[in-house]
């Protein structure tokens, strides 16, 4: 393949992930320059705000639309996607997979494949965003810009495969975001005719609303890669450094507690003690208890057990 036609393929897969995938480098972890340009522009949009200006309703949009994601991506590319800790109807599981395909972070199948990876091979070698064996930078926002990130191995995602519109969200992975932004710009101009009390027009929406809060939401997310196998406490002796965090559990819905999460990913509850915050966990219960999904997976009794005990432990120590 001639360089104009990698720039070309690149190009692309903006819009189709899977364009070109044949030729796709799954083995590179070499900087693609040309498929990260439009995470380098959305980061660069957030420069606008010193030209729009800010407003309380844009601020608290864009913290709403944080939280909305946050959740969607926590709660189900997560929790359900990745460990299915629960169960859901068809409808609920495409509805949730939408919502957190708006966040930016590619398709729910990509995302569950590339931590399903991540829990076998945690921290070894063959983990693409260990800090251990890339460093803060490549864990955090790095490993992702390679063909090795970019890529998807189907056979970690067999199960998701038979739901043709899963692969249509993941396939297209830009698109939801992109009506996202649209449909927020319009909603901005058309408040800024029908209610200018609210010092908001379209572009200011836009940038508060979608470009803002989507970079927050990332680096929030990805803070789990990194900072989460780096900085707080190990109640566990697991095989990795992963590590729990209460500043990341709040920033993140609950994920800080992600040592907890790699002693027993079958849990729908990382928080395992009352006092660990984990509000992915409080809004799983509310749907549970809606009906909109069940059969959550428990912390078992013996987890329960150990933690109790290793923390007595911690507590008499001299």
């Amino acid at each position: 393949m001639t360089q104009a036609n990698r720039w070309l393929t690149n190009i692309l897969r903006w819009f189709d992930s899977e364009a070109g995938c044949d030729h796709l480098d799954t083995g590179s972890r070499t900087l693609n320059w040309v498929r990260v340009l439009p995470f380098i522009a959305l980061h660069l949009a957030c420069l606008l705000a010193f030209h729009t200006g800010v407003s309380p309703f844009a601020v608290a949009f864009a913290i709403a639309f944080f939280l909305v994601r946050m959740f969607a991506i926590t709660g189900f590319y997560h929790r359900y996607f990745s460990h299915k800790t629960f169960k859901t109807s068809r409808t609920a599981q495409c509805v949730f997979a939408i919502l957190g395909a708006s966040a930016a972070q590619r398709g729910p199948l990509w995302w569950a494949a590339h931590h399903r990876h991540h829990h076998q091979h945690s921290d070894r070698e063959q983990d693409l965003h260990s800090p251990r064996q890339g460093g803060f930078w490549w864990s955090h926002l790095g490993w992702f810009t390679c063909d090795a990130g970019f890529a998807m191995d189907e056979r970690r995602v067999r199960d998701w495969l038979k739901f043709p519109e899963l692969r249509l969200i993941n396939r297209f992975d830009s698109l939801v975001p992109a009506i996202c932004a649209i449909g927020i710009y319009l909603l901005g101009e058309a408040l800024a005719r029908w209610a200018p009390g609210l010092d908001t027009d379209g572009l200011q929406l836009l940038t508060w609303g979608f470009f803002i809060s989507t970079v927050v939401l990332f680096h929030a997310t990805v803070s789990i890669n990194s900072l989460a196998h780096i900085w707080g406490q190990r109640r566990f002796d697991t095989d990795d450094d992963s590590r729990n965090n209460v500043w990341l559990a709040l920033i993140t819905l609950g994920e800080g507690w992600h040592n907890n999460h790699h002693r027993w990913p079958q849990s729908a509850r990382q928080g395992f003690r009352w006092y660990e915050i984990d509000v992915t966990w409080y809004g799983l219960w509310l749907l549970a208890k809606l009906g909109i999904i069940w059969d959550l997976n428990p912390i078992p009794a013996h987890i329960r057990k150990e933690t109790r005990e290793l923390d007595k432990q911690r507590r008499n120590r001299p």
